[in-house]
C-alpha cells in the first residue's frame, strides 16, 4: 500500500488505459499532461500505430497533444496485454453496445477483464469506466479478478467510475468535468479517487460501486425522458397548429421550475438511446418494469419515421412522390460540430428513404465519407446547384458553419428538424 501511494505522490506509477476510443484516449492524454506515464492499450491495429505516430483520431484530442506526450514518453499504445502486469492503476474504457434484442453486450467488458485477471498482481487499482448496469463491477469484475485467489481491498483495488464525455464540447473536457466514483472498499476508493485527482479536477467518491453505476444512468435517462417529452410536445403542437419551437422558448423564460429540452429527428451518440436500457434490461432481472425508459424509448425511435414521414407529406404538396426524388441530408453525425455517427437519426432516415426509392444524397464536412448496407457514400459539396437540383433538403444536423441564408434561398423544400432556420419564415420550410 505505502508505496503505490509514494508512487502516486512522487507521479511515478505506471497508468494502464484498456480501450483508446472516445473515452480512453482523452483518459489517457489527461495522465500524461500530468506527467504521469500511460500505456494504452487495444486491438485495433490502426489505433495503436496512430498513438505510436503521435497522431490523434479523435476530434476532442488534439494531434499535438498526442505527438507531445509520445515524444516525452509519457504515451504509450500496446497490443500486447501480458504488459498489464506492469501497471500500478488500469482503467477500463471500452464500449458496451446492445445486443441485438436490446439486451447488454458484455463481451468488451469481459474480454479485457479477463485480460487483467491473468495479468493481475498485489497493489494494483483496476477502475471500471465503461458505462454498465448497476451490480456490475460487483457481480461480475469482482469475482473473476477474485478467481485469482486475491481479494478486493487487501491485495488488489477495484472501482468504478463513470465517463463523463460530451464530444465537441468546447468547455467541458475529461480534466475539468467532476469524477464520479464508487470503490468496493473504502480503500478501494480512497486510492482510486487519489490516481484520478492526478488528471482529473475534481473527484466525488460516492456509497459504493452500485451508486457511482446508477448515477450515470440517472443522468442519461433523466435526458432521454425529457427529449421524449420534448419530442412527443412536437406532434401535439403540430396538430393543434402551434410552433414547438416558440412554446419552448418562451417557457425557458421562466427562472424557476423549467429547464429546456429540445425536439430533434431522434437520439444519437452512445449514451442516451443506449444507457437507460441497461438500467430497464437490470429491472427485467427484478421483476420491475421501467415505464417512463420503455415509453421514452418508443417516441425517441420514433422521430426518424416521423421526420420521413414529413419528407413524404410535403413532397406530396409539391406534387412529388418519395420515389424517384432526390433528397439531400444536410448533417449526418449525431450532433453538431463532430464526426461521430454512433446512433446517429440521419442514417436511419437515409435508409428509410432509400427504401421508399428517393435519391439520397449528404452533405456533411465533418463526416467525408460513410457506409450504408453494402454501399459507401460521399459528402457532396453544398453549393447553389446542389441545392437547387433536390427536391427536398433536410437540416438533421445543424453544423455551424452551415450557410443558412444559401439554404433557404435556393433550396426548393426543406424540412428542418433542429430549429435551423428559427428567424426566417417562408412557405417551403417546414419543421418538425
Amino acid at each position: 500500500m505505502e508505496p503505490l501511494i509514494k508512487k502516486i505522490e512522487s507521479r511515478t506509477l505506471n497508468v494502464g488505459i484498456v480501450g483508446l476510443g472516445y473515452v480512453g484516449l482523452p483518459l489517457a492524454c489527461e495522465f500524461a499532461s500530468a506527467n504521469v506515464s500511460v500505456t494504452g492499450f487495444d486491438l485495433d491495429h490502426e489505433k495503436i500505430n496512430a498513438i505510436r505516430n503521435g497522431i490523434s483520431y479523435i476530434q476532442d484530442v488534439p494531434t499535438f497533444e498526442v505527438a507531445n506526450s509520445v515524444k516525452k514518453g509519457l504515451l504509450t499504445a500496446e497490443m500486447d496485454f501480458s504488459r498489464l502486469k506492469e501497471m500500478d492503476a488500469i482503467s477500463i474504457c471500452v464500449p458496451t453496445p446492445l445486443s441485438k434484442t436490446k439486451d447488454p453486450d458484455m463481451s468488451y467488458i469481459e474480454k479485457a477483464v479477463h485480460s487483467i485477471q491473468e495479468n493481475l498482481r498485489h497493489g494494483q487499482v483496476i477502475v471500471l469506466e465503461s458505462t454498465t448496469y448497476p451490480g456490475t463491477t460487483e457481480e461480475v469484475i469482482l469475482p473473476t479478478l477474485e478467481e485469482t485467489g486475491l481479494r478486493a481491498g487487501r491485495h488488489f483495488f477495484l472501482a468504478f467510475s463513470p465517463e463523463r464525455v460530451d464530444p465537441g464540447n468546447p468547455i467541458y473536457k475529461t480534466r475539468n468535468t467532476p469524477k464520479i466514483l464508487g470503490g468496493i472498499t473504502t480503500m478501494c476508493a480512497d486510492l482510486a479517487k487519489k490516481i484520478y485527482e492526478l488528471a482529473v479536477e475534481k473527484v466525488v467518491v460516492v456509497s459504493s460501486t452500485k451508486t457511482a453505476e446508477m448515477v450515470k444512468l440517472l443522468e442519461n435517462t433523466f435526458r432521454s425522458v425529457n427529449i421524449a417529452m420534448a419530442n412527443e410536445m412536437v406532434m401535439m403542437c403540430d396538430k393543434l397548429g402551434v410552433d414547438v419551437w416558440e412554446v419552448i422558448d418562451a417557457a425557458a423564460t421562466k427562472p424557476f421550475g423549467f429547464m429546456p429540452f429540445y425536439p430533434g429527428p431522434g437520439l444519437g451518440g452512445h449514451c442516451i438511446p443506449i444507457d437507460p436500457l441497461y438500467l430497464s434490461w437490470k429491472l427485467k432481472t427484478l421483476n420491475y418494469d421501467a415505464r417512463f425508459i420503455a415509453l421514452a424509448g418508443e417516441i425517441n425511435e420514433s422521430m426518424p419515421r416521423y421526420v420521413v414521414q414529413k419528407i413524404t407529406v410535403g413532397l406530396n404538396d409539391y406534387q412529388k412522390s418519395v420515389k424517384g426524388s432526390h433528397v439531400l441530408i444536410l448533417g449526418v453525425a449525431y450532433k453538431a460540430n463532430v464526426n461521430d455517427l454512433r446512433e446517429s437519426p440521419a442514417l436511419e432516415i437515409m435508409e428509410d428513404l432509400l427504401k421508399l426509392g428517393a435519391i439520397v444524397h449528404y452533405h456533411d464536412q465533418f463526416v467525408p465519407q460513410l457506409k450504408i448496407g453494402d454501399k459507401e457514400w460521399f459528402s457532396e459539396a453544398l453549393s447553389e446547384s446542389r441545392l437547387r437540383q433536390a427536391d427536398c433538403v433536410v437540416i438533421v444536423t445543424n453544423h455551424d458553419y452551415f450557410d443558412m441564408e444559401l439554404i433557404v434561398e435556393h433550396s426548393k423544400f426543406i424540412v428542418d428538424t433542429r430549429n435551423a432556420t428559427k428567424h426566417v419564415k417562408k412557405q417551403h420550410i417546414v419543421k418538425i
